[in-house]
């Protein structure tokens, strides 16, 4: 295959904040189907699709070495990116996978604090806080999902919700390392129901959480924070959360299994 060629990856005009679109693959896909997701997505997307949005993809730990000798070798312009990692170097942790491991493996974003690794495996926001120094450790940039659930919102606790998740991962991380974080505002409710957060919503919850940064961290590093929006994204409703004010990328979990759902959706910046 034939690298593409002659793009430049351009910021937001309006920010100075490079865009980034994530695909979460969750536990779904082998790595041969992997292979062939990432293959159709690349001759489904243009030249001119890559200077908008840079694209990240997260698959399985089990598809990861496929894909980076997929990417590397056939010059794609993907980032490679994993879904989790265990925050010790190395040990006695059966089935876990360290930064380290993930680095030499070019892993370039790792998804830390996914609510389904709050509510599936029990992580604190001591864990998150831990596993978001081990990703700046190696070098790599860590994805730090927030979010509220639906009895949270009903009860008028979402600002305090995502204040503590924020100041929770980023505590003791220095500065200069925060303003290069990732953090992917994703509602719980709005996770595999179906429901999906108006671009109010998601502007809100954005602008909460640079807030908590700014009070914490200061106005420079909260205005460098890229903040995505996860939840139930789809090609439908990808192009009006992008244009909410504050979200600078998408965190897409269903539909970036589907090859030309993923293209429509980064097409729709």
């Amino acid at each position: 295959m034939s690298a593409k060629k002659g793009y430049e990856l351009k910021p937001n005009p309006a920010t100075g904040r490079y865009r980034l679109i994530s695909g979460n693959w969750k536990m779904n896909l082998n790595h041969l189907e992997a292979i062939s997701i990432v293959q159709k997505l690349y001759f489904e997307l243009r030249d001119v699709d890559y200077a908008f949005s840079e694209i990240s993809i997260h698959p399985p730990a089990t598809s990861l070495r496929s894909l980076q000798l997929l990417i590397e070798s056939d010059r794609m312009r993907f980032s490679l990116g994993a879904q989790n990692l265990y925050f010790e170097q190395k040990g006695a942790f059966t089935g876990e996978i360290s930064a380290s491991m993930l680095s030499k493996l070019n892993v370039r974003y790792v998804i830390v604090g996914h609510s389904e690794r709050r509510k599936f495996f029990g992580e604190t926001d001591e864990i998150v806080n831990k596993k978001v120094a081990a990703t700046f450790g190696e070098a790599m940039t860590p994805i730090v999902c927030v979010g509220e659930s639906m009895q949270e919102r009903e009860d008028g606790k979402t600002d305090d919700v995502l204040s503590q998740q924020v100041r929770g991962a980023f505590g003791e991380i220095a500065p200069e390392l925060v303003a290069k974080a990732v953090v992917a505002y994703e509602p719980i409710w709005a996770i595999g129901t179906g429901l999906v957060a108006t671009p109010e919503d998601a502007s809100s919850g954005a602008s909460l959480i640079r807030d908590e940064i700014e009070r914490n961290f200061g106005v420079e590093v909260a205005n460098s924070v890229r903040i995505q929006y996860g939840g139930s994204v789809t090609p439908t409703t990808a192009a009006e959360l992008l244009a909410a004010d504050g979200v600078d990328g998408l965190l897409v979990g269903g539909a970036s299994l589907d090859a030309e759902a993923f293209a429509r959706i980064v097409r729709s910046l």
